[in-house]
């Protein structure tokens, strides 16, 4: 019995989001432009079934596969988005489920922190290399989901929205957590287009998120 956490397409990676998931992606990198599609489920040694499932159904790539020790998860790409949902429904046909099943969301924390200091910025940059710099003065977007998954259609949506800067988009865990910085206006939006893409996930597609805070 898999249990399907987090099901996520992404129609078009952004720049920011598709250079940052390459600097951790263990296999095929993404590029900007591809289709996406995030998968977490539990227990964490099913994703080896489903990676099977997936790159057997199309023509899709591998990006990352990750075991934990409760959840697992993948993402797999590819130019082509019927390709990418190709693999998605054979995934689902094999777990006898379907996208709207997966786990709701829940808004962890969200918050903007403006006019960052010059100690925050340098303790920040130091602990995250994956990404851009923040620099002193800008405002900062910080925002944390439960399952993890979910972040990453976040953070997509807001780069999609805003002209901003993406400093960490941890997918993986016990829960995702985003960080962009940018010009205080430029954060607000992106804050705006973040929520609203996790509220999205309601409707026809399945639960939507819910913020506790």
């Amino acid at each position: 019995m898999i249990e399907l956490r987090t099901w996520v397409f992404i129609d078009s990676l952004q720049p920011q989001l598709a250079a940052y998931m390459g600097t951790a992606s263990m296999g095929f990198l993404p590029v900007p432009g591809d289709s996406c599609l995030w998968v977490e489920v539990a227990p964490g040694m099913a994703v080896h079934r489903l990676s099977d499932i997936a790159l057997k159904a199309s023509n899709v790539h591998l990006g990352q596969q990750i075991v934990e020790r409760s959840y697992g998860s993948i993402f797999v790409h590819h130019r082509v988005q019927s390709d990418v949902l190709e693999s998605g429904d054979h995934m689902l046909r094999y777990m006898n489920t379907e996208h709207s099943t997966r786990h709701p969301c829940r808004l962890m924390w969200h918050e903007i922190i403006r006019a960052i200091t010059p100690d925050h910025a340098t303790l920040i940059n130091r602990d995250n290399r994956k990404g851009s710099m923040i620099l002193p003065g800008e405002s900062m977007l910080i925002m944390e989901t439960d399952p993890a998954g979910y972040i990453i259609y976040a953070t997509n949506e807001a780069e999609k929205a805003a002209n901003i800067k993406l400093i960490e988009a941890r997918a993986v865990g016990a829960y995702g957590r985003l960080i962009m910085s940018g010009k205080e206006a430029d954060i607000e939006e992106a804050a705006r287009a973040a929520s609203a893409a996790l509220t999205r996930l309601s409707g026809p597609n399945g639960p939507g998120c819910t913020d506790i805070m």
